[in-house]
């Protein structure tokens, strides 16, 4: 979330009906609330409408001090580098969940009708492809910025791993980059970090991470810019870090149906069969969760597959799960899926 904090801290010395002009200009939240902090920039409560409403009724003074009727029993967490499980505040009907830091100074808000979850991960978006198969619209575009909606493909994918709590989103770029990079730019308007990562030549599906020097978390999402999708990123991070694995990949289902009956035999004897049977399979989605130290095995600047990584990881007795998408989930790599993408996106309810 991207805005000043101070429109939601108050003085506890301000008055009730400061305190409720203050509250009523609050914008860009889901619930009208401020926080109310000491000398020290400390927060010792939070103060909602229904507070004053309850002060009022009990003593009728609007100029009793905002510090006398705040919510002193306020709930709020930490700061911290680590997993932040939202479910148990959602049970308690938190909305708005401040962020404290050691000195109880106000750091950051959660708002938990926007945020989804708080994942202690960087990102990488892989953008730098040419995307010919949907020439002539990749002619002058890059593929990750043809629009979806209102907003280009990729930006459906940033702000989703926005709602995830992702701070940090490198994204690799090659062909036609500049207009990502011009579009987003440090990523500030979004209260993110963006930085481009640029390509002298293709590095496949994983070869950019080899590129960057300085990822400050264990775990790494990387995923495919040109997805549209509602993956639910928590339910992936749980799987791997559940399963103590190495690397964990987002899993779609596909399934073949045969319109013939399929035998099963035994020297020419048929011993079974099955009438237009439909086999599932679980395949690559195009999104991953890596541990950190498995960049090291990935060659710097060279042309270089996630699945090559898969492969090495599973040689080498490493361990590979998989989380399924339950919800929806297109990988717009010709013009019929960019067709069905966008019939989509009209029915997906904001």
């Amino acid at each position: 979330m991207n805005f000043n904090l101070d429109n939601i801290i108050i003085k506890e010395d301000k008055s009730v009906i400061e305190g409720l002009k203050k509250l009523n200009n609050i914008r860009d939240v889901s619930r009208l609330i401020l926080f109310v902090k000491d000398s020290n920039d400390s927060i010792i409560g939070s103060l909602t409408d229904g507070d004053v409403r309850r002060s009022l009724v009990s003593h009728a003074d609007l100029n009793k001090k905002v510090g006398e009727i705040c919510n002193k029993n306020f709930i709020f967490e930490y700061e911290t580098e680590g997993f932040l499980d939202l479910k148990s505040f959602r049970k308690k009907d938190i909305q708005i969940l401040p962020i404290l830091d050691k000195e109880k100074k106000l750091v950051r808000i959660i708002d938990l009708d926007r945020t989804k979850s708080v994942l202690p991960m960087e990102c990488m978006i892989m953008a730098g492809g040419r995307g010919k198969r949907l020439s002539p619209l990749t002619d002058t575009v890059p593929k990750p910025m043809l629009p979806l909606g209102e907003k280009p493909i990729i930006e459906h994918n940033i702000d989703r791993l926005i709602s995830f709590g992702v701070k940090k989103i490198y994204i690799s770029v090659k062909y036609l980059g500049e207009q990502i990079q011009e579009y987003f730019a440090d990523g500030k308007s979004k209260g993110i970090e963006i930085e481009y990562i640029w390509e002298e030549k293709p590095l496949g599906t994983a070869g950019a991470l080899a590129l960057v020097d300085n990822f400050q978390t264990d775990q790494i999402l990387l995923m495919n810019s040109d997805l549209f999708t509602d993956v639910d990123f928590e339910d992936l991070y749980l799987e791997f870090i559940k399963n103590n694995a190495d690397m964990a990949v987002a899993s779609t289902e596909y399934k073949i149906a045969v319109p013939y009956a399929v035998f099963e035999t035994h020297n020419n004897m048929v011993t079974n069969f099955k009438e237009k049977p439909t086999y599932v399979y679980h395949s690559n989605a195009g999104i991953y969760i890596l541990k950190r130290s498995l960049i090291k095995k990935i060659p710097r600047n060279e042309f270089y597959d996630i699945t090559d990584l898969m492969e090495k990881l599973s040689i080498e007795g490493g361990k590979l799960v998989h989380n399924p998408i339950l919800g929806y989930w297109i990988d717009i790599g010709k013009p019929l899926d960019y067709q069905q993408a966008q019939e989509f996106v009209k029915h997906i309810i904001k």
